[in-house]
């Protein structure tokens, strides 16, 4: 009896111990983001500063670097390295870009912000913002987003307008299957050398054990459901490379990786995984699912004569394996 009721003291203990941990950790974390918050603020109100300051002074043109130079060498020597000339540059260029210092966004930190600074365009700076915050992303993959032109070959895929749109809005709205699909893929992630010739098998094998790179690269709302996903019907067996559901799109998602150039046997294929999986395989509430084709060479004109014109569930997109530069890229996109 003795020895249970030391261990009754232990677990009374640990119980103690979890709960003032707990308390501890939010606390931490409430500082964190108020530290990140006052942080944000003051980088801001900086470069509105230096910036109201240019708008007076009458030599704006000739004095405006030996002005800011001046002002670093007496921020660093009180407040340290943060204020470099470089820093205080990012500060003024943060105030012109988001002059509304009310729209500054708490989840954000200083880190994610001079990535979104690298954003020329106004509207593209804005949708980074809500994506970020809305898919919690870090600023590591924040800045891969960005490099890889996230925002841009989103658009090749839906209206601009309507993305714009949607920027001022706090409801997103369901997504339309068309809107799910990117092209091209940038799988760079893989480290598969560019030009290196591997296997369908090898692919999807690489996909699964990079899979929070590869849902983070498809885009909002996905979620893995199967890999090699067996259909049979008439004692055949046909397998799907990946499946996916989407909760926005509020559809299953199926994929065939093909490493050769897409044929209209391939598309027929997926036609009939579709049909499968509309007749079969969706459960009540779903939207019809829709089918990918992830293929190494696409071919739009096997794409546009083997699908009908009304099409609105099988899409063919290219994937790259490298990173491409962006001219490349926007080349690409523009094509």
């Amino acid at each position: 009896m003795k020895d249970k009721g030391k261990d009754m003291t232990a677990l009374n203990n640990d119980g103690l111990y979890e709960g003032i941990r707990t308390i501890l950790q939010n606390a931490r974390q409430n500082i964190a983001r108020t530290v990140n918050s006052t942080l944000v603020q003051a980088y801001w109100q900086v470069g509105r500063h230096i910036v109201e300051y240019e708008q007076e002074g009458r030599h704006k043109s000739q004095y405006g670097d030996a002005v800011i130079k001046n002002l670093s060498v007496r921020l660093m020597a009180e407040f340290g390295n943060g204020f470099t000339a470089t820093n205080l540059k990012l500060m003024r260029q943060f105030y012109m870009a988001f002059p509304n210092g009310h729209a500054l966004r708490d989840e954000l930190s200083w880190t994610h912000y001079r990535s979104i600074l690298k954003v020329r365009d106004e509207h593209a700076r804005l949708w980074y913002v809500e994506e970020c915050i809305h898919e919690n992303w870090s600023t590591r993959q924040l800045d891969r987003q960005i490099n890889t032109l996230f925002y841009e070959r989103m658009l090749s895929s839906r209206d601009k307008e309507t993305v714009r749109n949607e920027i001022q809005t706090t409801e997103p709205k369901p997504l339309e299957p068309r809107e799910l699909v990117r092209d091209p893929y940038i799988l760079d992630f893989l480290g598969i050398p560019q030009g290196e010739h591997f296997l369908e098998s090898d692919l999807e094998q690489m996909l699964i054990s990079k899979l929070q790179h590869f849902l983070l690269e498809l885009g909002k709302g996905y979620s893995f459901v199967a890999r090699q996903k067996r259909i049979s019907f008439d004692d055949k067996h046909f397998y799907i490379d990946l499946v996916f559901y989407n909760y926005m799109a509020r559809c299953f998602v199926l994929i065939d990786l093909k490493t050769d150039q897409l044929t209209h046997q391939d598309i027929g294929q997926m036609q009939m995984y579709v049909n499968y999986y509309t007749r079969e395989l969706m459960n009540p509430g779903d939207n019809p699912p829709i089918g990918l084709l992830l293929c190494a060479d696409k071919n739009d004109a096997v794409v546009k004569y083997t699908l009908p014109e009304d099409n609105n569930q099988i899409f063919a997109a290219q994937y790259l394996t490298y990173l491409p530069t962006k001219e490349d890229l926007i080349k690409l996109l523009n094509e």
